[in-house]
């Protein structure tokens, strides 16, 4: 009887960071200052740490951004929800 271990047979799961790391962010939103009132309390209500925020509303431009750093433990399910909100055009990692 022959026992087969290899990598098909045998997987270890990769361990991944269950703590909160910064991230920075950017994210496109339309509505000017509306928009950045819902942008904004959505990061609240998500209970995320918001470290540092750089925002640009101009006049008669469609889209404002804004340019944050972030403490988050998944990255990926934040900028998931951001694009999910009606405001919201794009939300990037940098």
């Amino acid at each position: 009887m022959s026992l087969a271990i290899g990598p098909a047979t045998h997987r270890i799961p990769s361990a991944r960071a269950a703590f909160p790391m910064r991230r920075r962010i950017a994210t496109y939103f339309t509505g000017g200052v509306e928009g950045l009132l819902t942008l904004s309390s959505a990061l609240h209500r998500g209970g995320y740490q918001v470290h540092d925020l750089a925002v640009d509303i101009r006049d008669g431009v469609a889209e404002s951004s804004v340019v944050g750093t972030i403490m988050t433990t998944d990255v990926e399910q934040l900028l998931d929800s951001l694009r999910e909100l009606p405001t919201v055009v794009s939300a990037e990692l940098l």
